[in-house]
């Protein structure tokens, strides 16, 4: 099973691990885009740090966050986390990867895949300095990184996906850089998660960003410390049911994933 996650805007400080080896992340395929992002990510912040507005403008930032230009300008030399330890936004709180036992945590090595608009795609254990450059940006010369990405990654994921199940819990904007097709959309099954309430005697559902992402984490964790292996969407949505999940599903079809509604009545 492979697990797509978004990364988070939260992150850790810079680790005290070596500089970052862009050639050792996982995916190696995908190095020379990563090389061509990094290197024009670091020309744009190391220029703007202290001069003008662009890279704020070019990542929409707000004055108040200039410091994470600065840490751009920084990320050949900066000190590298593991990728499952520098995101910390609510989805990684809620997955909890520190305090999995060892066998979880190796299945979340073998599984998990973030997401990035700067690295394309990474795995938990690959070491990257902290970093800001969402999928959202447009650089002046990569142009949309969702776009950017796109046959990079439409190249590289179907072989880290392999015969197996693939489980999306990206958001949008990161969904839009790897759309999978043919026989792996097939075995694809995306999660929205659904806030179900009683209002005057009639249920009402909605999206809470917030909890959303928590309940993904949750979902992640779940899964992982189970030792889950659902090979197909269907056997996901039972495996979840297992796991104490309402779960609704509509299933795909040829090129088409599958759907699920995971619906929670209770926000936290």
């Amino acid at each position: 099973m492979l697990v797509l996650l978004p990364p988070s805007e939260g992150k850790a400080p810079a680790g005290r691990g070596a500089p970052l080896r862009p050639g050792e992340l996982s995916l190696p395929g995908l190095t020379a885009a990563r090389e061509a992002v990094l290197d024009e990510l670091v020309a744009l912040c190391a220029e703007d740090a202290a001069a003008n507005d662009k890279a704020l403008q070019v990542l929409g930032l707000s004055e108040g966050q200039r410091g994470e230009i600065e840490k751009n300008a920084r990320l050949r030399t900066a000190g590298t986390r593991p990728a499952g330890e520098l995101y910390t936004g609510v989805l990684y709180e809620a997955l909890g990867l520190a305090t999995l036992d060892t066998a979880a945590r190796r299945r979340a090595a073998r599984s998990l895949l973030v997401f990035s608009g700067l690295w394309g795609a990474v795995r938990p254990g690959d070491r990257i300095p902290p970093y800001r450059c969402p999928m959202g940006v447009r650089l002046p010369g990569a142009g949309a990184l969702a776009a950017y990405w796109r046959p990079h990654l439409a190249e590289a994921l179907p072989e880290a996906a392999g015969g197996g199940l693939v489980l999306d819990l990206r958001s949008a904007a990161y969904a839009a850089a790897w759309k999978p097709a043919g026989d792996v959309a097939g075995r694809t099954a995306t999660v929205r998660v659904l806030h179900a309430r009683m209002v005057d005697g009639v249920e009402r559902r909605s999206v809470v960003s917030h909890f959303n992402k928590a309940t993904k984490g949750r979902l992640a964790r779940a899964l992982l410390i189970a030792g889950a292996a659902p090979r197909t969407p269907s056997a996901l949505v039972a495996a979840l049911r297992d796991l104490g999940f309402t779960v609704e599903a509509r299933e795909g079809g040829p090129g088409r994933p599958w759907a699920l509604d995971v619906v929670v009545s209770e926000i936290h």
